[in-house]
């Protein structure tokens, strides 16, 4: 079994190579490679927020509000 990177060492990897080749080329709009990095990093960055909110889901009602001070959800 291959070993498995951290998501966010690959959110820190991508940020910094898009970051690197927007300062080489300055049009983002018309460069496929950085729309691509871009779309990796985007898609890494939703993965992350998915586990999250389904974690929170999991824990349920009860700790779910010591993580917001115990106010009650309006919504």
């Amino acid at each position: 079994m291959a070993k498995k990177t951290l998501s966010e060492t690959d959110e820190a990897r991508l940020k910094k190579k898009v970051k690197e080749q927007l300062a080489a080329s300055g049009r983002a709009d018309r460069d496929p490679r950085i729309r691509a990095l871009h779309k990796r990093l985007k898609r890494a960055q939703r993965k992350r927020r998915r586990l999250a909110a389904r974690k929170g889901r999991a824990m349920g009602k009860k700790a779910g509000a010591a993580d917001t001070g115990g106010a009650p959800s309006t919504a």
